[in-house]
């Protein structure tokens, strides 16, 4: 299926590893023109690397952000105008969870939590929506968590920090149509740096690795029986921001391997 993503341009914040690099690859793939950024150079030039590969240097452009500095976001949004004249794709990848209970969570882990969730959606979005406006086929796709909707006691803060953030593009869905589209994927457990730290600790080092996945798999109690991958992701995220379906705004895609239990 043609995508017709061929010379738009895609813009991945959190570029730099796991679902955001996988993201880049397929756009590149699809023919798209692809802005990164991370907020370690060393990780940026090593994505930078790895997603050049046969590419022509001109179709990717990586640059250092942290999307929790305004003008830092500011500054990135203006190179890519600068590089390519324009914006139709932005997703919204940058974040991390926080393992807490109410109990654990300070103040200020709630304002950090708060903000990472709301601002690195808020940031790049204001940035970028001038040039989106300037698209005929603009799309803005979330990165998002199954947290939002089915909270976890120890991981109480980042649960509604989704919840909100899942609240406030819900309604940039309404407010932004019908120039530009705005969806989300909510995800179950990923393949991740994270989970591939907690592998090379396991307790049993003759496991192997689907062995080992499959086991953390039965014990959240996902029905596919595995995690998903970067890669299952980034597909579907190509496709939501695809200029084949225009009529989709204001949804959220679940990827869990049916973990959810809410209807």
């Amino acid at each position: 299926m043609d995508l017709e993503l061929r010379d738009k341009v895609a813009v991945v914040t959190g570029g730099t590893s796991g679902i955001g690099l996988a993201t880049a690859r397929v756009f590149l793939d699809e023919g798209a023109l692809v802005a990164i950024c991370g907020r370690d150079a060393t990780r940026l030039a090593a994505a930078e690397s790895a997603l050049l590969g046969n590419e022509p240097h001109e179709r990717l452009l990586a640059l250092q952000c942290d999307v929790l500095d305004k003008q830092a976001v500011e500054r990135f949004a203006t190179a890519v105008e600068q590089w390519s004249g324009r914006c139709d794709i932005l997703v919204n990848n940058a974040g991390q969870a926080r393992l807490t209970t109410f109990a654990e969570t300070t103040d200020e882990a709630w304002r950090e939590e708060l903000e990472l969730k709301f601002f690195s959606q808020i940031h790049p979005i204001r940035a970028f929506k001038p040039l989106l406006d300037k698209s005929t086929a603009a799309a803005i796709l979330a990165v998002n968590s199954l947290l939002a909707y089915q909270p976890e006691p120890y991981m109480v803060a980042t649960s509604a920090a989704r919840a909100g953030a899942q609240n406030l593009l819900k309604s940039l869905a309404r407010e932004f149509a019908p120039r530009i589209r705005v969806n989300s994927v909510m995800l179950g457990l990923i393949v991740s740096g994270q989970w591939e730290r907690r592998f090379a600790s396991r307790s049993d080092p003759s496991q192997t690795r689907e062995q080992w996945y499959t086991e953390v798999a039965r014990s959240r109690h996902i029905p596919m029986e595995r995690l998903g991958n970067p890669e299952e992701v980034a597909r579907a995220i190509a496709f939501l921001c695809s200029p084949t379906v225009p009529y989709i705004t204001g949804t959220q895609l679940e990827i869990s391997g049916g973990v959810s239990r809410h209807m």
